[in-house]
């Protein structure tokens, strides 16, 4: 049975990578282009004016943040996308009555998320070269935050799909919930400037833990306590995977 599960996890996830690279042009072009303006608006032109934060130039500062951002978005949109699509055409009741589990449809969706974020997360680390050169403080440190965190949305954009109805249901909690609590989490600036209450606040947002953990692997510095976001990150895994089995387990969004 193991093997029946391999074939289907790998046919999920190959559906997966060919729908996102059939349309390359809307999913792996844009993050390209809109990370090249963060990079000359704010790196260039804005960060010039600030000039060093932690010891590093503003640029240097906010290449890990925007990184991190552009994965955090497609790995999330990807599985929303997608899911719900499979849900819309019908074909999702076909996953749920052929023999195999749920933990691997729900990992072959993951891994088609975690695989085009970090295909993003490549592409924007290639164009910020062209600004700023970069240096590796923790490499084991970048790849672990950058895997969890890409795992982290996907599941989240697969909690999303499960409970949208429509299209426009795909694009609310991204719109209104994951840009918000992205760019207040640290990508442009140091929580250490804040003032305490802001900071505290500051600490109320798991993607601030995310981007310090990331931007330490890189730089060396963070405004958290790596274990902490460790911590953080993995319970934020657990429990979503936890709910997204146990919704999928009982078809509560799913058959209609």
């Amino acid at each position: 049975m193991s093997q029946i599960y391999w074939i289907a996890f790998k046919s999920m996830l190959v559906k997966e990578i060919s729908r996102f690279m059939r349309i390359w042009v809307q999913t792996l072009v844009p993050p390209a282009i809109t990370m090249s303006l963060y990079f000359i608006i704010f790196g260039n032109l804005i960060g010039s004016r600030i000039g060093q934060m932690h010891g590093f130039s503003y640029m240097e500062f906010i290449v890990p943040g925007l990184i991190m951002m552009s994965v955090i978005t497609n790995s999330y949109a990807n599985v929303a996308s997608s899911f719900y699509s499979a849900k819309f055409q019908h074909y999702i009741e076909e996953m749920l009555v052929a023999p195999v589990p749920n933990y691997v449809i729900i990992a072959g969706y993951v891994a088609g998320g975690v695989a085009r974020g970090l295909c993003v997360g490549a592409i924007v680390t290639a164009v910020s070269l062209f600004f700023v050169p970069l240096q590796i403080h923790d490499p084991v440190s970048l790849v672990l935050t950058l895997l969890l965190t890409a795992i982290l949305f996907s599941l989240a954009g697969l909690l999303n799909a499960i409970f949208a109805k429509s299209f426009d249901d795909i694009s609310l909690i991204p719109t209104f919930v994951l840009t918000p609590l992205t760019y207040l989490g640290g990508v442009f600036y140091s929580i250490s400037l804040l003032p305490p209450f802001w900071q505290g606040a500051s600490q109320l947002n798991p993607i601030l833990y995310m981007v310090n953990t990331f931007r330490y692997g890189f730089l060396g510095v963070s405004d958290v306590s790596l274990w902490l976001a460790y911590g953080l990150i993995g319970g934020c895994i657990l429990l979503l995977y936890a709910l997204v089995w146990v919704l999928i387990q009982r078809g509560i969004g799913l058959r209609s």
